[in-house]
């Protein structure tokens, strides 16, 4: 056996979940026995068998995913409880091992994997859905480049229809229910709490929160996910500041972007132009709009 085959081998058995008592399984995914495979690729020693020494990186390799994905979707766990968050989790690890040197990747197929997997998350699959997407949308912000920004001043010298561009760590997120409020309740929550009867209360208001939530009726909610000095924050904007934003973000110039919000419209041209002088001057304060390299 070469070394690739070995690698290969270690991995797939890494790869297949703990059985109900946290032991490593007795067959691999491709249904072989994991005793067999485990004498193949793991030496004994006096103390433990070929089985039991895997069993260690078996065991590591799952809690350790496992407690990356519970500290970065704890707005999902709420939302699904938590039976049925670890059901999900073990099957999306299953079919979407690690691949990536840093586990800041291993969340980034899981919508897409929920939206081909909705039984794990029925019957509030869009609730469901939304919080993923803010989660990770968190995530993509937190290490995303940042450009030098632009100020009004630079701006009114870039013509009269200029191309602009947002900051490359801004997320446009078009949302069906409140999930940023609610995520920043349940984190707030979770950190304020320190002893087990306050935990239980936490957990029995996060519960209430979580159920207002998922008895509301659906209504859109524009928000922008953005950082600021190494922070994400959520930003709720109007729907007309939303649709210019996502047209810059598209390639538009500033005069389609404002065509893309405003048309058709009712409302007069001197409040369009207050409106977008105003979110401009918001814009700018918040170093959404980024300069280009030359």
């Amino acid at each position: 056996m070469n070394l690739a085959e070995l690698q290969r081998r270690f991995a797939e058995a890494l790869y297949a979940p703990l059985n109900a008592k946290e032991e490593i399984a007795d067959r691999t995914l491709r249904d072989e026995s994991m005793q067999q495979v485990a004498e193949g690729i793991v030496k004994p020693n006096d103390r433990l068998t070929s089985t039991e020494r895997l069993e260690i990186y078996s065991r590591s390799y799952w809690f350790r995913l496992i407690s990356s994905l519970n500290e970065d979707f704890v707005g999902l766990r709420a939302v699904v409880g938590d039976e049925k968050f670890d059901r999900l989790v073990q099957a999306y690890l299953t079919e979407n091992p690690s691949r990536s040197f840093t586990l800041r990747n291993l969340g980034s197929r899981l919508e897409s994997w929920l939206r081909a997997n909705a039984r794990y998350i029925h019957p509030h699959e869009q609730l469901a859905l939304n919080m993923v997407r803010l989660e990770w949308a968190d995530t993509e912000c937190f290490d995303a480049a940042e450009h030098p920004a632009l100020t009004l001043d630079d701006i009114a010298q870039l013509g009269d229809d200029p191309k602009l561009r947002l900051q490359p760590h801004i997320q446009l997120l078009d949302l069906q229910y409140p999930v940023d409020k609610l995520l920043l309740a349940i984190r707030e929550e979770a950190e304020s709490e320190s002893d087990e009867a306050s935990n239980t209360f936490s957990e029995r208001r996060s519960r209430s929160r979580v159920k207002r939530v998922r008895n509301s009726k659906p209504k859109p909610v524009f928000v922008v996910v953005h950082r600021v000095d190494y922070l994400v924050y959520f930003k709720r904007v109007t729907p007309g500041a939303f649709r210019i934003l996502a047209a810059f973000q598209n390639g538009m110039s500033l005069s389609e972007a404002i065509d893309a919000a405003f048309n058709p419209s009712t409302l007069p041209q001197s409040k369009i132009t207050e409106l977008v002088q105003g979110w401009f001057r918001e814009w700018a304060e918040w170093k959404w709009l980024g300069k280009q390299a030359a």
